[in-house]
């Protein structure tokens, strides 16, 4: 009899055992007003963790395509139609998971413009067996990124210009889906935090190309800031660079 019931006892603790089911997640990170970071900025860096444990479920980097333009910037969007096609950066991550986890994904980047490069986070349970498939899970990337660069010219004086460009590497021009025209980027030299003088970077004739000049500047060393934000949203950027007036 108690042989009966000890086997009886097994039996239902192994019908009780949880099972762990692979369950599939999709990572994006969209720049904001923009397409998605993938291969042309260096692709993002993606971290998802088990919050109650801070188990590293997975880590991988986000590559690929910007995706489709006309999907993504302007067909009007309706509930439930995806923005997102094959050529889409992602990162897909396939979890064992034996109960519902709230999972954290922590993202970084573009990693190809460290400069600019900020982190995203966000959480979300995650039930065995459901994917989170299709669009995925879809992180916004806000930001510009600026890489300035500086020359000398005659009279003490210097030449900068400034690449501006969205987080996904797409380009700001006159009349573009990004208007140029939108777009305020000026530069300002400093000593420590005294502001010697400023100057408007203006669109120099290339896509995402900004340029200007300081006059008669006083010899010696600088910081160099390129301050660009987007007069029809919260989108900012800023980098910074030492020079030297010789």
């Amino acid at each position: 009899m108690i042989r009966t019931v000890a086997i009886a006892a097994t039996a239902s603790l192994l019908a009780g055992a949880t099972q762990a089911e692979p369950t599939r997640i999709m990572v994006r990170a969209q720049a904001a007003d923009a397409k998605f970071i993938g291969d042309q900025m260096g692709g993002v860096n993606v971290t998802l963790t088990d919050t109650r444990t801070d188990h590293v479920l997975a880590r991988g980097l986000i590559k690929g395509g910007t995706g489709d333009t006309t999907r993504i910037m302007k067909t009007p969007r309706v509930r439930g139609a995806p923005v997102t096609d094959a050529g889409a950066a992602g990162f897909e991550a396939i979890l064992d998971l034996k109960e519902p986890t709230l999972v954290r994904v922590d993202a970084e980047g573009p990693v190809g413009k460290p400069g600019a490069s900020i982190r995203v986070s966000s959480t979300q349970w995650v039930l065995p067996g459901r994917d989170v498939g299709g669009d995925g899970w879809i992180l916004t990337f806000p930001g510009l990124v600026i890489e300035p660069k500086a020359s000398a010219v005659a009279a003490n004086g210097l030449q900068v210009q400034a690449k501006v460009s969205l987080m996904c590497g797409c380009p700001i021009e006159p009349g573009g889906l990004w208007d140029a025209n939108g777009y305020s980027v000026e530069a300002t030299l400093r000593r420590g935090s005294t502001i010697i003088a400023r100057a408007p970077l203006t669109y120099a004739g290339q896509a995402s190309q900004f340029a200007g000049q300081f006059t008669s500047l006083p010899r010696g060393r600088y910081a160099l800031r390129v301050i660009a934000s987007d007069a029809r949203s919260s989108n900012a950027g800023v980098a910074e660079v030492a020079i030297r007036i010789p």
